[in-house]
């Protein structure tokens, strides 16, 4: 029986009239229309905000994307289904595109959510890179007993958002028509990547982000479709992008490996790449590192580095299936150091030849709810390439300067010649998976060690 059914007895009008009356009372202070609920929930103390977040998460688990291929293969994807990907079980070994582009783009933005609008964010103003901060920073990827967020800086996003030849339409936001808040987001950056034997101009996707009080609108599938409308408007029919679940269809599939470099801290933070039952004695010894580096001509990275590094990386990153295609001014983008944001080092060889060359980019998060702790410093592998000396002592040079730079742990992919050192390095093997994919772009499953691509997101 719906309420409208009910016809109120003359005790329920009785109560019916206080709670009117109390209803009115209480609301005096409310003004006309209706209201905002993000900014209710904003309103409350951030203990409260935290709470409900949590709530909210634990809802939402049992609607999480799979994890693994198990479970994707009793999943509807509803969305993907109609998209130009490979299925989950085919064998594919032709190479190329699934759907040629078209003739004709949509020339009108896809329909949001009544109660929403398009805005293409200007990340040169820095009043919108600080809403994407907060937007990034409060929604994007946390840890499933919500204790640790990401705390990207403007600068992060600039070096990850405005490589050359960044396009603003790419920069695809969603705000709400009342109070011009940003719930939704997600970008793209052209690039030239290669792929077995093509080279093939595409975007690469990054940061697909909606508001975690949104996300039972289904607004995911529209922030897709209107980031390929605005990609196919400059004549690319093809993107590479990655996630942590399991969508139609992996192309490769990787996992993230953790060095602890201040055990006490991971320690304090229940930070997972600790072994478990392990003593804090125990962990320190495993993970002392040597207080100076042995690799000679081991220096950072100047600008009058780039051609060599450039040169390093063509004849590296060529044998791997799936890879970048730099040009100079990439180079000097992604490598050359930025404070808090990318550190790339040199091997400098007696003859002033660059024989080697390692980088890391910077991932900051911040920690909740303790005592001690505010925050926490992970330096993410992107590059390393050496022609002279071994890999394994060029990587353990880059642990001692990360250390040494106070970063808390190190990260990096099983991909491209990661798993030479990983082992012998006391790099600990995640739970978590990184999964690639290729948009509107057939061909054969890559292996790990055949990917030669990092996404710095």
């Amino acid at each position: 029986m719906s309420f409208s059914d009910k016809t109120p007895t003359e005790e329920d009008s009785g109560s019916l009239k206080k709670g009117k009356k109390k209803k009115k009372k209480e609301d005096a202070w409310t003004p006309e229309g209706p209201k905002d609920p993000i900014a209710m929930l904003d309103s409350l103390p951030e203990e409260k905000q935290q709470e409900f977040q949590r709530a909210l998460h634990l809802f939402s688990l049992g609607q999480v994307q799979p994890k693994t291929l198990q479970e994707a293969k009793k999943h509807t994807f509803r969305f993907w289904d109609t998209q130009p990907v490979p299925k989950l079980g085919d064998s594919v070994t032709t190479h190329g595109p699934i759907v040629e582009g078209q003739a004709c783009v949509r020339e009108e933005p896809f329909s949001l959510p009544q109660g929403f609008s398009w805005d293409t964010l200007d990340l040169t103003n820095t009043t919108v890179l600080a809403e994407l901060c907060t937007l990034l920073n409060e929604n994007y990827r946390e840890e499933d007993d919500n204790t640790i967020r990401h705390d990207f800086s403007p600068e992060y996003l600039q070096w990850a958002l405005q490589p050359p030849n960044w396009l603003a339409q790419w920069h695809c936001g969603v705000r709400v028509n009342g109070n011009k808040k940003l719930v939704g987001f997600i970008a793209a950056v052209p690039a030239d990547i290669h792929i077995y034997e093509t080279e093939k101009r595409m975007a690469q996707v990054k940061f697909l982000c909606v508001h975690k009080k949104l996300r039972l609108k289904r607004m995911t599938p529209v922030l897709i479709r209107e980031l390929t409308r605005r990609v196919n408007q400059q004549g690319l029919y093809q993107a590479v992008y990655t996630a942590g679940v399991v969508l139609p269809t992996p192309l490769s599939t990787c996992r993230y490996w953790h060095r602890p470099l201040n055990p006490r801290k991971l320690m304090d933070v229940s930070y997972p790449c600790l072994r478990q039952n392990m003593t804090l004695q125990r962990a320190l010894k495993l993970n002392r590192l040597p207080e100076v580096t042995k690799t000679p001509g081991l220096r950072l990275m100047t600008a009058e580095d780039i051609a060599g590094i450039h040169s390093l990386l063509q004849a590296n990153l060529h044998q791997f299936h799936l890879s970048p295609v730099l040009s100079l001014q990439e180079v000097e983008h992604w490598l050359l150091p930025r404070e808090n944001v990318i550190d790339t080092y040199v091997v400098e060889g007696a003859d002033g030849t660059l024989t080697g060359m390692v980088s890391f980019y910077s991932v900051s998060y911040r920690v909740l709810n303790h005592l001690v702790h505010t925050g926490l410093r992970a330096a993410h592998l992107l590059y390393i390439v050496s022609t002279a000396t071994d890999v394994t002592v060029l990587m353990e040079d880059t642990l001692v300067l990360a250390k040494a730079k106070g970063f808390d742990v190190f990260t990096a992919l099983d991909v491209m010649e990661n798993k030479s050192f990983l082992e012998k390095l006391r790099f600990t093997i995640s739970d978590d998976s990184l999964h690639y994919y290729l948009y509107n772009w057939m061909c054969p499953n890559i292996s790990p060690e055949k990917v030669g691509l990092v996404l710095s997101n």
